[in-house]
């Protein structure tokens, strides 16, 4: 019976991989890779040599029913990864998921890395309550998404490219308030690990002038209650 399996994938060092997501990735009929040439890296690392299909943001819309038909005809069975991390986490997956969904297919979510659950769980800002919003709007609804978020009394997650990361924290010392608690984590799990926490201006302070690499995660406490 056809079947979609979502498997994540190590956010940096390859060890972090589950036992069986290595095992469900040998056995599957098709791989579904973010970029093919970055998941070639984590599947020769460990031996593994399944028929890999590129699935990204670009031709999902494209693919998704060519995908759908294949595994109903042929009744195979199918691994989706991305470049690291969740399938579906500001990544790509749910489209696909949601037609395996809508045609019976079953879909099965394999437990493993992704990066806002250890930024969140080292930055020292309460995590019984937290709200994931990912990437802000690049543009249109940028400035009224912050103003929304200035209320928001759970710890905010978002994701942040290294370009745009001092400009994204301005803004935030500009609608949050300069002294809202915050901590971002650079490389995780990666030789460079970096973890840098305090106030959204000492962070700023931090980073502004210095050539920022890698992938990032901002961790800002919440509105703080009278």
């Amino acid at each position: 019976m056809a079947k979609l399996f979502i498997i994540p994938t190590p956010i940096g060092n390859l060890s972090d991989i589950t036992y069986r997501a290595v095992e469900k990735l040998q056995e599957v009929d098709l791989i579904l890779a973010e970029d093919t040439r970055t998941s070639k890296n984590l599947l020769n690392h460990y031996e593994i040599e399944n028929k890999i299909e590129s699935y990204h943001q670009h031709n999902e819309h494209k693919k998704v029913h060519s995908i759908i038909r294949q595994l109903l005809e042929k009744n195979q069975n199918a691994a989706l990864i991305t470049d690291a991390g969740m399938p579906g986490i500001s990544d790509p997956g749910f489209l696909l998921i949601r037609e395996c969904l809508k045609n019976n297919i079953p879909v099965e979510s394999l437990p493993g890395a992704t990066a806002f659950l250890p930024a969140l769980s080292n930055s020292g800002i309460p995590s019984d309550k937290f709200v994931f919003e990912g990437f802000l709007p690049h543009k249109k609804g940028r400035n009224k998404r912050l103003s929304v978020l200035a209320e928001e009394d759970r710890t905010m997650i978002f994701y942040e490219s290294p370009h745009r990361l001092v400009k994204t924290l301005q803004q935030m010392a500009e609608y949050f308030g300069k002294e809202r608690t915050a901590s971002v984590s650079r490389e995780l799990t990666k030789i460079h690990e970096e973890n840098i926490r305090g106030t959204l201006t000492e962070i700023i302070n931090h980073f502004e002038g210095k050539k920022v690499k890698g992938e990032i995660v901002i961790i800002c406490e919440g509105k703080p209650k009278k």
